[in-house]
């Protein structure tokens, strides 16, 4: 295991989903099942990105006015198809604690899930990067707030990602729509179930993407149609954290 991503793993704010261990025996998300991008489960999506799917080797950016969990939806068909390789899927710095049920439903194992929660702005690009550079997750969701991040300290992101086999998502806010950033895929979800594309290397930019409900499975529960997530301590209660 990479000790850079051991160390973090090790920390007490840290939670793992179980205690299995991973010796990077795993197939990679660029292997060819996954040639020419990661599926979204999600055919009108799917036409209009690049690749065909969720690009390889880059940071995604999703950018939203709230605080990003609702877009999670978006990435549920992808990580149950990466929940295939026995990697950990990272949520770093979630605003909420994910909903362990809602993910079994889907078909996630939860005893993939791996939560960092970062003391300070250092600390959560540190852990993003290191997250990245290893071979030991198959997503790594990241939630940088409504802070300003520079276009180096994204690039550093931006470069961890390109040397890895890892879906690197970035939840962003709004407002860094307006600012440049390196990331080769940027999304804003400005409304219910519509995907705007700022901009996406060598693809279509600026147009508007409606994701109907007959896409997703049926009588399955979808993320963005919760009413709301449930406290920190119910939603810790449910996973079965003390």
């Amino acid at each position: 295991m990479n000790k850079a991503l051991e160390q973090v793993i090790l920390r007490h704010d840290t939670w793992r989903g179980t205690s299995r261990h991973f010796n990077g025996s795993h197939s990679s998300a660029n292997s060819d099942s996954h040639k020419g991008g990661l599926g979204t489960g999600y055919r009108p999506l799917d036409a209009a990105l690049q690749q065909g799917g969720w690009p390889e080797a880059t940071t995604i950016e999703v950018l939203s006015d709230s605080c990003g969990m609702g877009a999670m939806g978006l990435f549920l068909p992808a990580m149950e198809k990466l929940s295939a390789q026995g990697r950990w899927q990272a949520f770093i710095a979630p605003p909420n604690t994910p909903y362990a049920p809602l993910l079994a439903a889907r078909g996630i194992d939860t005893g993939q899930v791996l939560l960092v929660h970062p003391q300070n702005r250092e600390d959560l690009l540190w852990s993003i990067e290191q997250a990245l550079r290893s071979t030991t997750c198959s997503a790594v969701f990241s939630w940088l707030g409504a802070g300003n991040y520079s276009y180096g300290e994204l690039r550093k992101l931006q470069l961890a990602a390109a040397g890895s086999d890892t879906l690197a998502v970035l939840f962003r806010s709004s407002e860094a729509a307006a600012t440049s950033a390196p990331a080769g895929l940027r999304l804003h979800m400005r409304e219910y179930r519509k995907v705007h594309i700022l901009k996406q290397r060598g693809g279509r930019q600026q147009v508007d993407i409606n994701l109907s409900p007959d896409e997703e499975l049926s009588h399955q529960p979808q993320l963005w149609e919760l009413p709301a997530w449930p406290p920190a301590t119910v939603a810790t209660s449910a996973l079965g954290l003390h």
